[in-house]
């Protein structure tokens, strides 16, 4: 059985809500990746930021990422995965809540991983695919 720690990208980095967006933008790109999970204080996730909602909530808005925290730019309840979480899971989590990127998280509440669309196109079957680009792209 295929679970959530078999197909995640592991190394995925925390960016706390306080930090900047200007900063948020510069690890993504020496991390060469699109969205960051976002931390409070103590180290949990409370949110996403994408390089998308830099563009738009930032850079669009004429805010200064410089002066901006990464943690205005997040809205809503973070979503996140088990490691140990059966792919199954993992597909019907992303396509509930029609989100691209899930955050891994283990046992001791620490992130290990990201699971993007590029690792599902890795890891599952046409059919499993299908289903899940239907299902998060579809009106």
């Amino acid at each position: 059985m295929t679970k959530a720690a078999d197909i995640m990208h592991p190394g995925a980095q925390w960016i706390p809500e306080n930090e900047t967006v200007l900063r948020a933008a510069q690890l993504m790109r020496d991390l060469e990746v699109g969205a960051l999970p976002v931390s409070d204080a103590n180290e949990r996730l409370c949110g996403i930021v994408t390089d998308r909602d830099i563009v738009i909530g930032c850079v669009a808005e004429n805010a200064d990422p410089s002066g901006t925290p990464v943690g205005a730019l997040t809205k809503g309840t973070p979503r996140w995965i088990p490691a140990d979480a059966d792919v199954r899971d993992v597909l019907r989590e992303m396509e509930e809540h029609k989100i691209r990127r899930l955050p891994v998280i283990d046992q001791n509440k620490q992130l290990v991983g990201m699971i993007s669309e590029a690792d599902l196109a890795h890891h599952l079957s046409d059919d499993l695919l299908g289903e899940f680009v239907e299902k998060v792209y579809a009106q």
